[in-house]
């Protein structure tokens, strides 16, 4: 059994919360570079660089990305041979978001309560903590600082099995034709295909944590992602959706087994300042 201390794990996610809103990853800034090549609107060309440009001001001038630093998303691998001492997870991630959003002077977008006063906490906690047990004796840590324009535009809908493939293309285009340019495309999207409808979304929301051009390792839903992802961009929105031929950079699928009379189906989308970040204690 290893053990590891809470306040590792605290350290750790403060430093993923101030470097994943400042820094873009360098798969999600390729695609953008790639896309600027591609891109057949001028209008979209310009977006484009604007992009690239504002990217390159905050990872020099130590500036976040976004206004909008998010709500702290975290997605734990936790080894079942791991031990946390001196605390419980939990809160030891909250600490972390808390901390992160502090030190980096992070706008905190989190209110204590969906009604009413809806007062801020001003900490940015809590955060959304996923856990999943797993084989061996580390922790993997997933941060994603998730804005707020493009998780408003998540979606779910449960099909009729036979509905089939050409639902899950049909949701998926809507959504992001309805979507219009509350996202900040061009995005990234993610879909959960099977499971329930609490799954569905877990899936649709994970599966952003894939680097750009991480086909599924499944034959058929790698099609799957591809054909979206052609589909999504045969609809024209474009960058900042002022019309052209770059809608999305990816589409990632999940799927799981689901019940004999349904097809549950999610959607969650990220914009164009795809910030995760990861580490291994």
């Amino acid at each position: 059994m290893r053990e590891i201390e809470a306040g590792v794990i605290t350290e750790a996610v403060a430093k993923l919360a101030v470097e994943a809103t400042h820094f873009l990853p360098e798969d999600v800034e390729g695609a953008i570079r790639g896309a600027r090549e591609t891109e057949q609107s001028p209008l979209g060309v310009q977006i484009i660089d604007e992009i690239l440009e504002n990217a390159e001001i905050a990872r020099e001038q130590m500036l976040p990305l976004c206004q909008d630093t998010g709500t702290a998303v975290v997605h734990l691998e936790l080894g079942q041979d791991v031990h946390i001492t001196g605390g419980f997870i939990m809160d030891a991630v909250n600490a972390g978001i808390e901390k992160g959003y502090g030190d980096g002077y992070l706008r905190k977008s989190i209110v204590a309560h969906p009604f009413g006063e809806r007062k801020n906490t001003g900490t940015n906690t809590p955060g959304v903590i996923h856990t999943e047990i797993v084989p061996g004796d580390k922790i993997h840590i997933g941060f994603m600082p998730k804005g707020g324009g493009c998780e408003n535009m998540s979606r779910y809908q449960n099909f009729l099995p036979g509905a089939g493939r050409e639902a899950v293309i049909k949701f998926v285009c809507e959504t992001v034709d309805q979507s219009g340019g509350n996202p900040c495309p061009p995005l990234v999207i993610g879909v959960g295909v099977g499971g329930t409808a609490e799954k569905a979304m877990t899936m649709a929301k994970h599966s952003l944590f894939r680097k750009i051009g991480q086909r599924s390792e499944d034959p058929e839903v790698s099609i799957l992602e591809k054909t979206l992802l052609d589909a999504v961009n045969a609809l024209g929105v474009g960058p900042q959706a002022v019309g052209g031929s770059t809608t999305a950079l990816d589409v990632f699928v999940e799927t799981y087994p689901t019940h004999i009379t349904a097809l549950p189906v999610a959607v969650n989308i990220q914009c164009h300042s795809a910030r995760t970040k990861h580490t291994v204690l």
